[in-house]
């Protein structure tokens, strides 16, 4: 059970996303309760001895591990990555069928010990799963939101940085739509130290068409690139779903391109997807509608198409 003005955060799975969101949560003083729930019982104990052998150099915090969902009970963040593990050469949405099953078995148990937590689905394809989890748990959209581009708009944003050669917490960019291949990087509403982007090539020489194409194109296949070379991506969406959990925790009103469930959003409905919004305690909030060009809108309602066409696939 949590203790009264403690934060707890559950993490459900052990696995390298699970471990690394963990850890990331710790060094930074996240919740001073975390958990780790995994049905592999031997593993899930190990990742939580071996993160609360570290206490001494981390904010103060209490961390347990165990196999039985009792353990997330009273949490006021829930955090789900279990599910299956993308391959090399497999996209996102070809772990849809197997990973939205789970989910049936996995989200009710949660729900019913922490009734009141906010839940951040990570698990991939996470605009599905989000939408899943939603008429699974029967949650409102507010309570229930997935990590979505947030880690997407880092990777766009280091890029941008890194061709302008201008500090990365000056660049203001998101990517939005589809956590996925169709996403698309919104060039009309970004800036750089207020400089809209798409002035500061005549300004500066720099961030032609080309390199904006290349950076997009990067950032759409960043995520195959790790998992060819070492098998999966955690260190920088742990740090990313970190950075989420904060906002909820901290009640910090952080604009965040999360994926929830859109009611109107430039025409877009029922689907989950990612567009900047605010996140506090109460969990996904307002959601920002940018000035987009014609392209960008379109290009954002076939991003929309393309998860509702899975869902479709799965009987949602």
């Amino acid at each position: 059970m949590s203790v009264r003005g403690v934060n707890k955060l559950s993490i459900i799975g052990a696995g390298a996303v699970g471990s690394s969101l963990a850890y990331a949560s710790l060094i930074r003083g996240v919740a001073r309760h975390v958990v780790l729930h995994d049905i592999n019982a031997a593993k899930v104990r190990a990742e939580a001895l071996d993160l609360a052998h570290g206490s001494q150099f981390m904010p103060q915090a209490r961390v347990e591990g165990s196999e039985d969902p009792e353990i997330t009970r009273g949490s006021d963040v829930v955090v789900i990555t279990a599910g299956a593990k993308q391959k090399p050469g497999e996209t996102r949405m070809d772990l849809a069928a197997s990973t939205v099953n789970l989910m049936k078995k996995v989200i009710p148990p949660l729900v019913e010990r922490s009734p009141e937590a906010i839940f951040l689905m990570v698990t991939n394809p996470v605009d599905v799963t989000t939408y899943a989890a939603l008429k699974i748990s029967g949650l409102p959209r507010n309570q229930l939101f997935g990590s979505g581009t947030v880690l997407d708009s880092s990777r766009l944003r280091y890029l941008v940085a890194e061709a302008c050669e201008v500090a990365v917490v000056n660049v203001h960019a998101y990517i939005a739509g589809e956590h996925g291949d169709s996403e698309i990087p919104l060039w009309s509403a970004a800036t750089i130290g207020g400089v809209p982007l798409l002035d500061w090539e005549r300004q500066t020489g720099k961030l032609d068409e080309s390199t904006r194409d290349s950076i997009a194109d990067q950032v759409v296949n960043a995520a195959y690139e790790v998992i060819a070379g070492k098998g999966a991506t955690n260190y920088a969406i742990g740090l990313a779903a970190t950075r989420i959990i904060e906002s909820v925790l901290r009640d910090e009103h952080r604009v965040l391109p999360v994926s929830s469930l859109v009611e109107d959003w430039y025409g877009i409905k029922d689907v989950c997807l990612s567009v900047p919004t605010i996140v506090d305690r109460q969990g996904a909030g307002h959601t920002l509608r940018q000035p987009l060009t014609d392209g960008e809108l379109g290009c954002m309602h076939e991003s929309a198409d393309a998860i509702r066409y899975t869902l479709n696939s799965l009987g949602f």
